[in-house]
């Protein structure tokens, strides 16, 4: 009896051990996984509007921690986390207007690429030099993801994150590719050093290939970039233009300002009358030409001649060029253009937009989107037209390169302009939809990393702010804020030599892709070979 007792005394004892023991485990298992997320979410904070540009390589850090050595469901799972938390603060203005349903499924599809990444990073994680292989996989998915699905969505590359740090200068070396490259290879670099260095203290032996590998992984993104510093200039190469940006406003925030669209375009008329009245009273330069935002003008001046006769009096108040952001019904399609116009022969030249945005300006899948959800097909009623050719207008002797808003995100959109002789480009864009978000400031982030990629100033007009000038070197000389009328005008350098990222083009992105896909068919082999050793 008394033996009994003492078993059944012993069992209950042992079982809070054994629930707390397995409780402890769950925990445990879970660390991977909020690292993970928070990793993301660090990544996030290190973009604008903040200046933590240096909280990328942390972020990276613990991304590479978490994935070392996983199976690939794991990894899978853990990139997708590590996506998420990078991307649903990052894009949540894509929601402002059109509610959560578009953000969600948004960020859903392109966190797979993340995760897709996670995979490869954990394949060549057991490799030697394995922070080369698993940054160039990063690029590799950013290429990806700048291509497909309709036509791409690049927002989010590391690069645009750096438009503060150090890595900038890059930048001019092998455009975003190499800018990202570097800030992922240095935060891999870093958990490497750190990881060897445990493993040094508890072994008291690091492999000197590894110890190597971790030093340069860290050091040479950090060399070259104040290397690249050299390529980096706000000297005039052909001159000096004096260029005036306008900002009209809107009558309010959302998308129900496109119902307004007579309103806006006299905004912008009556800002351009308000400069040349300041001009007239030699308070300002007269500029050389001036430039209006994107949607400036949504209604159709070439069909509508009240709307042609408000451009035409503030191109002849102003004295010279302007360039006007329309919306034009053309043979039937709708385009979204730049228009240049004259103060004497009104207009001259035009370029219509050749990225278009997908559920903004044109709706893929139209007839199964309409069946799920038949508000996006009354939003979206006619798709807009892509245009074919790069858009270089001559104002007053200056070539200017349009880049109308979205398209600042893609490489080619803003080399093309380059290539084709631009010696300044200009962002025309409208971000009034998207209200007081980060999107405004993520995108002028864009614009200053394009400054420096392609060695021109930039201006960046924007119907309601931020409208900027930005230097060859990235720095904001002038800007406004937001929801206000307001007009920049400055002497600005023009510039047409042409950096080693604006040669390259694509090149360096492709050479990355080859080292990721080679760094992956190694990792490949190398399973192959230890399951059929493991097997004989």
């Amino acid at each position: 009896m008394t033996a009994t007792a003492t078993s059944v005394d012993e069992s209950d004892t042992s079982q809070p051990e054994t629930t707390r023991a397995s409780g402890v485990a769950r925990l445990v298992r879970l660390v991977p996984a909020l690292v993970a997320a928070l990793s993301g979410v660090l990544l996030y904070v290190s973009f604008p509007p903040r200046t933590l540009w240096w909280l990328a390589l942390p972020a990276f850090a613990g991304f590479g921690w978490v994935l070392r050595g996983r199976g690939w469901k794991a990894a899978f799972g853990l990139g997708y986390l590590f996506g998420l938390g990078f991307l649903l603060p990052l894009l949540v203005w894509t929601g402002v207007e059109v509610g959560p349903g578009p953000w969600l499924a948004l960020v859903a599809a392109e966190a797979v690429f993340v995760a897709l990444v996670g995979m490869g990073v954990a394949a060549v994680s057991k490799l030697p030099g394995w922070p080369l292989w698993a940054a160039a996989l990063w690029i590799a998915g950013e290429a990806a993801r700048a291509r497909v699905p309709f036509h791409g969505f690049p927002w989010g590359k590391i690069a645009f994150g750096q438009a503060d740090g150090i890595f900038l200068p890059l930048a001019a070396v092998g455009g975003t590719p190499v800018l990202s490259f570097a800030v992922v290879l240095c935060g891999f670099g870093l958990y490497e050093a750190v990881r060897l260095g445990i493993d040094g203290r508890r072994t008291r032996t690091v492999r000197r290939s590894a110890a190597a590998v971790a030093l340069l992984s860290v050091a040479v993104p950090v060399v070259g970039a104040l290397a690249a510093r050299t390529l980096v200039s706000d000297k005039a190469e052909d001159g000096y233009a004096t260029v005036a940006v306008i900002q009209g406003n809107v009558p309010r925030a959302g998308l129900e300002f496109n119902a307004q669209r007579r309103a806006v375009l006299d905004y912008h008329a009556r800002e351009t009358e308000r400069l040349a009245a300041e001009v007239r009273a030699g308070k300002i330069a007269k500029p050389d030409f001036v430039l209006w935002p994107e949607n400036s003008s949504d209604v159709d001046p070439f069909a509508n001649a009240d709307a042609r006769a408000v451009i035409d009096k503030a191109a002849k108040a102003i004295g010279v060029p302007i360039s006007v952001g329309g919306v034009v019904e053309r043979d039937g399609k709708l385009w979204n253009e730049q228009i240049l116009w004259d103060p004497v022969q009104g207009p001259t030249d035009t370029y219509d937009k050749r990225q278009i945005q997908p559920f903004g300006e044109y709706l893929p899948l139209r007839s199964l989107i309409g069946a799920i959800n038949s508000d996006w097909t009354s939003m979206v009623r006619q798709d807009f037209s892509r245009g074919t050719k790069p858009g270089v207008f001559d104002m007053a002797g200056t070539k200017v390169g349009l880049v109308t808003c979205y398209e600042a995100a893609f490489d080619w959109a803003v080399r093309s302009e380059v290539t084709d002789g631009a010696q300044i480009i200009s962002v025309p864009s409208n971000n009034a939809t998207f209200d007081r978000s980060e999107m405004t400031y993520q995108q002028l982030a864009m614009s200053r990393v394009r400054a420096v990629e392609h060695s021109r100033t930039v201006t960046v007009p924007v119907t309601s702010g931020v409208s900027a000038i930005i230097m060859p070197d990235g720095k904001i000389t002038q800007k406004t804020g937001m929801f206000v009328a307001d007009h920049l005008v400055q002497k600005v350098p023009l510039r047409s030599s042409q950096t080693p990222a604006t040669r390259l083009g694509i090149l360096p992105e492709i050479a990355l892709v080859l080292i990721a896909a080679g760094g992956l068919g190694w990792a490949i082999a190398s399973g192959v070979r230890g399951r059929r050793a493991g097997d004989a």
